[in-house]
């Protein structure tokens, strides 16, 4: 086990009770758990949900070392992000009422069923500067944390009302709300969240804009 703890960086809680440890840090148990024992076969059910980027590409690292780089064990993983399923997986299958519709390799199930173009942007986080900007902006309350009760005043005050249904266990805010359920929601990371979100829908804008020029 001691070896699981270094891998999943999870030494320092090795004390902590569980159930008192965070959404993230709670699926990082599971894998260590699961992977005890150098197990030929590893299921995983969705091992990243509600991660953040930074979370979930450390937890995608570890898969990865541990079907392909130790090649110690088979790892069958659920999940509904094909990001995920790309960056980890050899071989998809995509399931539809519970009965499988299609077995592959991530190409062939592109080239298959796949349409249109696909394209990877990178955009930068907003910097503690600009959080602190757009706090003091607004007159928001930075040192306050935000539940259920007053996210809709909080994201009033960011002019970001139309987020509201994102902030869900499967939407684009599934962060977000693991941390306000847990009560560790704060101010600024709201502000943060928002920022990137209004970053995202003016890039869409842009490439909508971009392919009715080009008539696609």
């Amino acid at each position: 086990m001691e070896r699981e703890l270094l891998e999943l960086n999870l030494k320092q809680y090795e004390d902590v009770p569980a159930g008192t440890l965070s959404g993230g840090n709670k699926r990082k148990l599971s894998v260590a758990i699961a992977i005890i024992g150098n197990p030929s076969i590893v299921f995983l059910d969705e091992p990243s949900t509600g991660m953040d980027p930074e979370a979930r590409r450390f937890m995608w690292n570890v898969i990865s070392r541990i079907s392909k780089e130790r090649k110690q064990s088979s790892v069958v993983l659920t999940t509904h992000s094909m990001e995920e399923a790309e960056a980890l997986a050899s071989r998809i299958g995509i399931m539809v009422n519970g009965n499988m519709q299609c077995l592959g390799t991530c190409q062939h199930i592109k080239n298959k069923y796949g349409g249109g173009y696909e394209i990877e942007v990178k955009m930068n986080l907003p910097t503690q500067q600009q959080i602190r900007d757009q706090i003091a902006l607004l007159d928001l309350p930075a040192n306050k944390h935000v539940d259920f009760a007053n996210l809709d005043d909080m994201l009033e005050k960011l002019n970001a009302v139309e987020f509201l249904d994102s902030i869900a266990q499967k939407g684009s805010g599934s962060a977000i709300y693991f941390e306000l359920i847990q009560g560790k929601l704060t101010v600024e990371l709201l502000t943060e969240w928002v920022l990137m979100e209004k970053d995202g829908q003016r890039l869409k804008v842009i490439f909508e804009n971009l392919i009715r020029k080009l008539n696609l």
